[in-house]
């Protein structure tokens, strides 16, 4: 439960096909009080995932994991900052929070499945599970679960998947859930009422250390007020003056140095990534042809994935994209099938 619209319905539909159930919150990191409280669990989330349960008649119970998402989740994502990378704190969420630290702890009170408002279907056949995308292509969250494996997938259950968001919404009126008309954030749940700079100049004022502005030839053409300012493909705030418009098209933080040039410079075609995860548990086959999201709001694209040895992959696209980014996930997707995921590296 997280006080939406989405958890509320999925809570709502297993309680209508007979489920015994029990709802379980999560206590989030979220700050040093100067941020405000995290978004998926403040008080007005707690109220309302509270009168849910009382209107459907389920115990909820709030769980604390403020520790671990501070270790797996804020962390990663300041770190990956320092590095000059663009880090995808959901997925890390969904892998050590959600389907770990929140899945362990289900089953270990006997729960038999573990139940999200997660837009994403699962499917089984002899024993190996699919995840599916959702039903509602524009919500379809199939990319933040990519990093899901078989024994989350044999114990997941995802109720909202089947239906659109309006559904949804029709459904939690029809019941009169107070989270109803819940508006969605579009934020990390952890930035309070901050935008990500200013949280990364409190958390870790040293991501904000200036250095070059290179030109694609290595020409120095400026300064930078530090590399976690920017992201691949950003156009607006570099402060140069130029007749034509100028992009980062990269990062090198090993010379704390940041790369800027015209935006034909943002396509690439190729790229390697690690901490691969395939769903089956298996990679399938040395070379394997998928379609391919590199940003949860991106297009997919054909591709050629060949892995190697040591687990990683090598990707070659049909077109080139420019919003390939190291730190964010390239998913991967047969038809209706999420195969896996792994984080590009370049």
């Amino acid at each position: 439960m997280s006080g939406g619209v989405d958890s509320s319905v999925a809570a709502a539909l297993l309680v209508e096909q007979g489920y015994e159930v029990i709802g379980l919150m999560l206590r989030l990191w979220s700050g040093d009080g100067t941020s405000g409280a995290n978004r998926c669990c403040s008080p007005e989330d707690v109220a309302g995932a509270k009168h849910v349960a009382s209107i459907l008649d389920f115990p909820i119970y709030i769980l604390d994991a403020q520790a671990e998402f501070k270790s797996h989740v804020v962390d990663f994502f300041i770190d990956g900052y320092a590095q000059g990378t663009t880090p995808n704190p959901c997925l890390e969420c969904n892998r050590h929070i959600r389907w770990g630290h929140l899945y362990r702890h289900a089953i270990a009170v006997g729960a038999e499945s573990l139940a999200t408002g997660h837009y994403a279907r699962v499917s089984e056949t002899g024993g190996a599970f699919q995840l599916l995308r959702a039903v509602d292509r524009a919500k379809d969250q199939s990319y933040v679960l990519s990093v899901l494996g078989q024994e989350n997938l044999s114990h997941a259950i995802f109720p909202v998947g089947e239906y659109t968001k309006p559904e949804v919404r029709a459904h939690a009126a029809r019941l009169s859930l107070p989270t109803a008309d819940r508006p969605e954030s579009q934020d990390l749940c952890f930035l309070g009422d901050l935008d990500y700079r200013e949280f990364l100049r409190r958390q870790n004022p040293g991501s904000f250390k200036p250095g070059p502005i290179l030109d694609p030839s290595g020409t120095q053409i400026g300064v930078h007020d530090g590399l976690a300012n920017y992201t691949i493909g950003q156009r607006k705030g570099l402060g140069l003056p130029s007749a034509i418009p100028l992009y980062v098209l990269e990062k090198r933080p090993e010379i704390d140095s940041l790369v800027v040039g015209p935006r034909d410079g943002l396509g690439r075609r190729k790229f390697e990534a690690g901490r691969v995860n395939w769903v089956s548990g298996r990679a399938p086959g040395s070379r394997v042809r998928v379609w391919v999201r590199v940003r949860y709001k991106a297009r997919e694209v054909p591709a050629q994935v060949t892995i190697h040895p040591d687990g990683h992959v090598a990707v070659e696209m049909e077109e080139a994209l420019p919003d390939v980014t190291p730190g964010q996930a390239a998913v991967f997707y047969d038809g209706e099938v999420c195969l896996g995921s792994g984080v590009i590296l370049l």
